[in-house]
């Protein structure tokens, strides 16, 4: 039977689950979850996730949640997933798993959240926060610096010194795209001091082209439509048929 993926793409980890199973060849049917009409919290995805929450799969009978569970499920459920995704090495792995708890902990905090309280609530229907995108900003920088100085090592392109990515450079690299639907000043003035997290970001793109911007493309579409509501004085819009006009450009 044909994985489903229960997905939508505004959502980092569901990009990060849509990439992985890009790059390695997966076929999959994309079930699309509109988070700005609540479909998550209907009856019918309940019985997928009790939890309400995308991405989700299913692979004939089973059911799963969580994207970096998935994608681990993935890389150890298919058949010829190269061994860097995620390392069968005992060291190498718990190295990478060090990282996505690290990530789990720290980072949803910072890009994600920044973003979305700070220009992005209205897609959702939401009202933006000043306050709670300064809070998120400050986790922000400095989750950016411990990835600078920590994760990325002088002696490999990739996080924890490899020449090769794994789930960890995946997931960290789709969430910091978020960043992407800022406007440009604000979005240089963030990742900017960061040249080494810059240079990882573009060897990440690199390596995984063409899915990683074919699929982290719906971000410049946000971008592009939050810049034409700005140019109209429309950046703290709220109402429900604008929300919506903005979804169906989408």
């Amino acid at each position: 039977m044909t994985l489903k993926l229960y997905v939508d793409r505004r959502s980092h980890p569901c990009r990060e689950v849509i990439i992985f199973c890009k790059l390695n060849g997966i076929d999959f049917e994309e079930v699309h979850i509109d988070l700005s009409k609540r479909q998550h919290l209907t009856p019918e995805f309940k019985e997928v996730n009790p939890m309400k929450q995308i991405p989700a799969i299913m692979d004939g009978k089973f059911k799963l949640s969580e994207s970096h569970a998935i994608v681990k499920y993935l890389a150890c459920a298919f058949p010829g997933i190269a061994d860097h995704w995620y390392p069968a090495d005992l060291y190498k792995r718990a190295k990478v798993e060090s990282v996505l708890d690290w990530h789990r902990t720290n980072f949803p905090r910072g890009p994600g959240s920044y973003v979305s309280t700070s220009v992005l609530a209205p897609v959702f229907g939401l009202r933006l926060n000043p306050q709670a995108a300064a809070r998120s900003e400050k986790i922000l920088i400095a989750s950016l610096a411990k990835i600078e100085s920590v994760w990325l090592q002088k002696k490999g392109r990739f996080l924890l010194g490899s020449g090769q990515p794994s789930i960890a450079d995946l997931s960290l690299a789709c969430e910091i795209m978020s960043l992407e639907a800022l406007d440009e000043k604000d979005r240089e003035r963030i990742l900017g001091p960061f040249k080494r997290v810059q240079r990882w970001l573009d060897d990440t793109k690199n390596v995984m082209a063409p899915h990683f911007e074919e699929v982290n493309s719906i971000l410049y579409k946000i971008k592009e439509n939050l810049q034409k509501q700005r140019d109209q004085g429309g950046s703290s819009i709220t109402q429900s048929s604008k929300k919506h006009d903005l979804h169906s450009k989408m």
